[in-house]
C-alpha cells in the first residue's frame, strides 16, 4: 500500500483523530495543520501546490528573525506556528510562537531554567525535540531537562515533569508522540533504557517499561547504549502499535500498557532517523557506527523476532540523521554527507545514488509531485522529481541552513533555518 494512496492517508487520519478520546475532546483548531514532526503522513503534503523555485526575494511572504538556538521543527494549527529555542547556553528553554499569516513573534514562553545545563553535542541544541499541538495544548520536550504542557491560547504552563533523566550525552534529541489521552517519549541514554507514557492532561506517568535489549547492552560501552528515537505510532493487523528505535533494537510496544510486543535486533546506535512504513514494510536506519536501512515484515512472530520479520539489509546509504521518504514503491534517503539515494521498497535493492552535495540533518518531504531536500549549510534545497533516474528540478537559496525540517499547511511551506522562519508560498 503506498504512502501516496487514498487509503494510506484515510488510516493515518484515523489514528490521528482517535488520539483524543471523544469524552475529552475539544473542538478542532479551524483552518489547516502539521501538528507533530513530519506532520500527518509521514513527510507527505500530496496535495500542497507549492513554489518549485525561491529565494530571500522570490516566493517569500515573510521572514521572521527567532531569537536563541534550537533545531525542532515548527508545527501549526489555528494559525500558530510553534517551536522551541534555548537561550544563555541552555539555560532559559522557551517555546515561541508565530503569526501564520503575519509571521509576527506572538509568544515567547520561558518553560524551564537551568542553573547547570547537560552537556551537548557541537551539531546539536538543547531544544531539539519537536513538539505537538494538540488543539488548545501545546507539548514540548526538552529531553531529560523536562516535558510541559502549555496552553496555546497565552502560553500558560498546564503542567510539567522533569523526573525522566538519562544521560543523553549529546543533549535532547527525539520528539515525543500523542497516542489518545498518552504522551509517548523514549528514554534511551547511556544510563538508563525505558519507553514511558505520560498522561496527557497532568503529566503523571502512566506506564514505564525498561528495555528488553538491557542485558545485551550493560556489555557494551555505555556510549553505545543510548539512542535518540522518536516513537511512531502504526496500524498493524487491526492494532495499535508503537514502534520505537532504541541502540540495537526495534520495539514494538502497546502504546496503551506499555507491554513489549515483538523486538528486532541490528546492529547500531545513537538512532535519531524515525522508522517509515508503506503498509507492508516497515523501513528502520539502524544509527550510528555503520549505518543500515532494513525493511522489516510488520506481520510475524512476537517476541524476539529477527528471524522472522526481517525482510532485506542495505548496507549501503543509509542516514544516520535524517528520515527517510516513501513515495510509491521507492525510498528516498539522504546521508549527511549529501549522497541521496533511491532504495526499491520491497527488496532494498539501490535503484540509484548520487551526491547532490551539503550537509543534511532534517527530513526529506514530498509535496506536489516533487522531493524537497533540505541542507544544514549554505541555505541550499534541493527539489527532484521522484523516479528511477535522478532529476534535479530546481535548487535554491536562502540565507542560512536548516537543520529543523519544514512544515506545510495548504499551499504553504514554513522553513526554519537555523536563524530565522520564512513562509515561503506561490
Amino acid at each position: 500500500m503506498s504512502v501516496r494512496s487514498p487509503r494510506f492517508r484515510v488510516l493515518f487520519s484515523a489514528l490521528l483523530i482517535c488520539a483524543l478520546s471523544p469524552s475529552a475532546r475539544p473542538a478542532a483548531l479551524p483552518g489547516p495543520a502539521w501538528t507533530q514532526f513530519r506532520g500527518p503522513a509521514q513527510g507527505h503534503a500530496d496535495d500542497a501546490k507549492l513554489p518549485l523555485t525561491w529565494s530571500e526575494t522570490e516566493h517569500v511572504k515573510w521572514k521572521t528573525p527567532l531569537p536563541g538556538e534550537g533545531w525542532s521543527s515548527p508545527v501549526v494549527a489555528g494559525g500558530q506556528i510553534w517551536m522551541t529555542t534555548a537561550l544563555d547556553g541552555g539555560k532559559s528553554l522557551h517555546a515561541l510562537c508565530c503569526n501564520l499569516q503575519t509571521g509576527q513573534l506572538v509568544l515567547d514562553v520561558e518553560v524551564f531554567k537551568n542553573e547547570t545545563p547537560p552537556p551537548k553535542h557541537d551539531r546539536n541544541s538543547y531544544a531539539s525535540p519537536t513538539p505537538i499541538i494538540d488543539c488548545d495544548r501545546l507539548y514540548v520536550h526538552f529531553g531529560p531537562m523536562g516535558t510541559a504542557c502549555l496552553s496555546t491560547r497565552d502560553g500558560r504552563k498546564i503542567w510539567e515533569n522533569r523526573d525522566l533523566k538519562i544521560d543523553t550525552q549529546n543533549g535532547p534529541g527525539g520528539s515525543p508522540a500523542l497516542y489518545k489521552d498518552k504522551l509517548l517519549i523514549d528514554c534511551d541514554g547511556m544510563d538508563f533504557q525505558y519507553g514511558v507514557a505520560l498522561d496527557k492532561f497532568t503529566g503523571k506517568i502512566v506506564w514505564k517499561t525498561d528495555r528488553s535489549a538491557i542485558p545485551k547492552l550493560s556489555q557494551r560501552p555505555a556510549d553505545r547504549r543510548k539512542a535518540y528515537g522518536t516513537p511512531v505510532i502504526l496500524n498493524i493487523a487491526g492494532h495499535p502499535q508503537a514502534l520505537s528505535t532504541g541502540a540495537e533494537r526495534l520495539y514494538s510496544t502497546d502504546p496503551e500498557t506499555g507491554k513489549e510486543l515483538w523486538s528486532v535486533d541490528y546492529p547500531g546506535f545513537s538512532n535519531v532517523p524515525l522508522a517509515v512504513s508503506d503498509g507492508k514494510l516497515v523501513f528502520v536506519c539502524t544509527g550510528f557506527g555503520r549505518p543500515e536501512i532494513w525493511g522489516i515484515r510488520l506481520a510475524g512472530a512476537p517476541g524476539e523476532a529477527t528471524a522472522s520479520r526481517v525482510a532485506w539489509k542495505q548496507p549501503a546509504g543509509a542516514p544516520d540523521q535524517s528520515t527517510p521518504v516513501v513515495v510509491g514503491d521507492r525510498i528516498y534517503m539522504v546521508t549527511a554527507g549529501g549522497i541521496l539515494s533511491c532504495l526499491d521498497s520491497s527488496t532494498g535493492k539501490i535503484v540509484w545514488k548520487e551526491r547532490i552535495g551539503g550537509d543534511f540533518a532534517s527530513s526529506p518531504l514530498a509535496a506536489d509531485g516533487r522531493i524537497y531536500l533540505f541542507s544544514a549549510i549554505g541555505g541550499k534545497t534541493t527539489v527532484i522529481e521522484p523516479g528511477d533516474q535522478l532529476k534535479v528540478l530546481a535548487t535554491n537559496v536562502l540565507d542560512d541552513g536548516c537543520m529543523a525540517s519544514p512544515a506545510i499547511v495548504g499551499n504553504t511551506m514554513i522553513v526554519r533555518t537555523k536563524k530565522n522562519l520564512y513562509r515561503i508560498e506561490n
